[in-house]
């Protein structure tokens, strides 16, 4: 019996020690510029092939709206006389990930037409086009519906529509910085706000259609203006706004 107890101990050690997840990558944002061993530049307004980025968005991307100082990445959306402009990148080709736990802390923008995301895409977009690669939006926030953040996921059964999805009603939201998280298994996908569950996703058939969510994904962050979701309203009084990110980590 003892030999038992014994065996049955050290299998739950090495069980718990199995699941653990251990950090496999984290974003700083030391220093005083972007690392482009981890980051990619998404540049202009998307045409030819995605003009508007596929939502009729208003901004041009540049490498001119955003800045890393004290230890904080701070995207910038302007407004001049010709047009608004923001800044998109991604680790698409540098740091892609299957499977863990992502998370991101920033603070958010204000203002109607402003719409700031913190998301990942299939990494196989390229190949299999989208909505097939699949996309997990881990922060969406909308300045024309304030106290609200979004927690969505596109496949290909829903055609790339927003019908996997919860707006969670957060007061405070605006204020100071909150953390933003994905725990995305082979099983579910589940999304917290300040370590608050907030949505999960777990299809009872996990088909092509269904989940492609079983394969690597890349990080984007960004700050659109307007777009079919921001709105096509915008306030122009609002601008500069900023989207700010402390941290970004990865654990598996």
């Amino acid at each position: 019996m003892k030999r038992i107890i014994v065996f049955l101990i050290i299998s739950n050690i090495s069980f718990s020690q199995q699941v653990k997840r251990k950090l496999v990558w984290e974003e700083n944002f030391d220093g005083n510029t972007l690392n482009q061993n981890a980051w990619n530049y998404e540049l202009g307004d998307g045409c030819p092939n995605l003009c508007g980025w596929g939502n009729s968005e208003r901004q041009i991307y540049s490498t001119d709206n955003h800045n890393v100082q004290n230890g904080n990445l701070i995207i910038t959306a302007k407004k001049s006389e010709t047009n608004y402009s923001s800044t998109r990148i991604t680790t698409q080709g540098k740091k892609e990930f299957l499977y863990g736990r992502i998370e991101a802390r920033a603070k958010l923008p204000i203002g109607k037409g402003i719409w700031p995301a913190f998301w990942m895409l299939g990494s196989n977009i390229k190949s299999v086009g989208w909505p097939k690669c699949g996309e997990i939006d881990i922060l969406e926030y909308v300045g024309r519906d304030p106290h609200f953040v979004f927690t969505s996921l596109h496949t290909d059964s829903s055609h790339g529509n927003t019908i996997n999805t919860k707006k969670t009603n957060i007061p405070t939201i605006e204020e100071g910085f909150h953390v933003y998280t994905v725990d995305w298994t082979q099983d579910k996908i589940e999304f917290f706000v300040d370590n608050n569950s907030v949505y999960t996703y777990n299809p009872e058939i996990k088909n092509e259609a269904t989940w492609p969510f079983n394969k690597p994904f890349y990080i984007l962050v960004n700050m659109a203006i307007g777009g079919n979701f921001g709105g096509p309203d915008v306030d122009d009084s609002i601008f500069p706004q900023q989207f700010e990110i402390d941290y970004i980590k990865v654990f598996q």
